[in-house]
């Protein structure tokens, strides 16, 4: 038997279990995601504790190894790029990146490809082994280090070479190849511990960011938009069109014809009229002023869509107006309103109503 409120009705109830279906599937998104880079972040800090690299690791290279050398890593189909113009590039740091972005295989402007061959990272140099040859970049003497934030390159300058030179890697071995650099080079220089401590700061932050799960919606919830085919979006424009046609009925009189004169004097209608014995009174207004919200619910906060002020520091009550996202209180941007219908406090942030499908406009005031 279907569950029914106290007036015998169930669409308060299909309401309720809508809204927490969706709110089900934003949580799982958001928590497959935040638990990938949480995952990745100590399967990153395990590394850093562990890759030391052995001697062996180098048999059946194309590449002599002086005493002490052990290899860290290799990627074959990794190639030798140089750059046309002289540059100077920023001093190598140890900088993790927090999360790197997506690389598209591609040489920016300025950068050309002269071999291809396997890149090897050892505990003392980058070497790029090709078919032309051998190019050594060793750690003690690097003055320069840049790796491109859209492209999977990775630019080198040495004291004893005057052009700057880098390695183009596989887009999908780039961020690994990147950390290893720059674990190598922090035991080049003794700073290995200061890598680990970015790593456990990174996890720290990442766990403070970790997803609530959503509130239970219940039936008392539900507002009569629910209730509408289309929702709030069909009650806005219900509300604008009864604001609007009387109006346009009444300014637009349609012209007399002499038909309709004649019709209209064949047979008067009865009237009573009475002395008028005070000024005129003016007619009442044929339309009723209405607050303007250009499609928001209505709402004791004065919020619309119309343009205005941006929200940044919301009402207590919002959310008992307006559909909100799961952890609506942990945004940081203003007020807008996501393409699913949910508002968000995520606007002026990078990627904005992220798993609402994107912003459709800004709520103001």
């Amino acid at each position: 038997m279907a569950m029914t409120d106290s007036t015998g009705s169930t669409w308060r109830y299909t309401w309720a279990r809508r809204q927490n279906e969706r709110r089900r599937r934003a949580y799982r998104a958001v928590e497959r995601a935040w638990r990938r880079r949480d995952d990745e972040l100590r399967r990153l800090r395990a590394l850093a504790v562990g890759l030391r690299g052995t001697a062996a690791a180098g048999v059946g290279l194309p590449l002599a190894l002086s005493p002490g050398e052990a290899v860290l890593w290799t990627m074959p189909g990794a190639q030798l790029v140089e750059v046309r113009h002289t540059t100077v590039l920023p001093a190598p740091d140890l900088v993790v990146e927090a999360e790197p972005g997506p690389l598209r295989h591609r040489l920016p402007d300025g950068v050309r490809a002269t071999d291809a061959g396997i890149a090897v990272v050892t505990n003392r140099r980058l070497v790029l082994v090709g078919g032309r040859g051998r190019r050594d970049w060793a750690y003690g003497r690097m003055t320069g280090l840049l790796h491109d934030p859209a492209a999977p390159v990775t630019l080198i300058q040495v004291l004893d070479r005057r052009q700057t030179s880098g390695v183009l890697l596989p887009p999908g071995a780039a961020a690994e190849f990147r950390f290893v650099l720059t674990l190598a080079f922090a035991d080049a220089i003794e700073q290995r511990p200061a890598v680990l401590a970015q790593l456990d700061e990174l996890i720290a932050t990442h766990a403070e960011v970790a997803p609530f799960r959503p509130a239970i919606a219940t039936p008392a919830q539900a507002r009569i938009s629910a209730r509408v085919p289309g929702g709030r979006r069909t009650v806005a424009v219900a509300a604008a069109l009864t604001l609007v046609v009387p109006a346009v009925l009444v300014e637009s009189d349609p012209p007399v014809t002499p038909e309709v004169a004649s019709a209209a004097t064949a047979a008067p209608a009865p009237v009573a009229t009475r002395p008028r014995t005070g000024p005129p009174q003016p007619s009442p207004s044929p339309s009723v002023v209405r607050e303007r919200r250009c499609g928001a619910p209505a709402n004791p906060m004065g919020y619309d869509y119309c343009g205005g002020e941006r929200v940044r520091e919301p009402d207590h009550r919002v959310c008992d107006w307006f559909d909100c996202v799961p952890q609506f209180w942990a945004g940081r941007g203003y007020l807008v309103l996501c393409r699913d219908g949910a508002v968000s406090l995520t606007g002026g942030l990078p990627k904005p109503c992220a798993g609402h499908d994107g912003v459709r406009r800004t709520v103001n005031r």
